[in-house]
């Protein structure tokens, strides 16, 4: 596999809110460039988009992110699948939505390694993995 690439962020870009994209769970973090660490925030439970807007709205007030970060699942040999289109197909909603910059991240394995961390919410723990990649990404 080689080396992931890293993102084109603006250096002015200093709060990232990351979303771990579920149909019935959306796990949740917040995280800085400063720190380059990320605090887990409660999964949204939803099954209709309607509703996980709403709550990604209300996360995304609560924040104000300069930018967003959304894991996108791959195969183990790097192939999509019909999870990986729905979360780009979230991202792309959340961009058009919300106005804010959307950045994908390979989140092979996030839930594994939470779960491995201890983590109490498996969601919301792939989130913090998945930005806490993105965060080491940056120069």
């Amino acid at each position: 596999m080689s080396a992931p690439e890293t993102p084109d962020v603006p250096s002015h870009f200093q709060t990232f809110l990351a979303f771990d994209f579920g149909l019935k769970r959306t796990g949740v973090a917040v995280g800085n460039r400063m720190t380059r660490t990320a605090t887990p925030q409660p999964t949204i439970r939803a099954d209709a988009a309607d509703a996980r807007f709403a709550a990604a709205d209300q996360r995304i007030k609560d924040w104000q992110p300069d930018a967003l970060v959304v894991g996108v699942p791959f195969h183990p040999d790097g192939a999509s699948h019909e999870n990986t289109l729905r979360a780009r197909k979230f991202a792309r909603q959340l961009r058009g939505r919300f106005g804010k910059p959307v950045y994908e991240v390979d989140e092979r394995y996030s839930t594994t390694e939470a779960l491995a961390s201890g983590a109490r919410d498996a969601d919301a723990g792939a989130a913090c993995v998945i930005l806490e990649q993105f965060l080491r990404s940056l120069p």
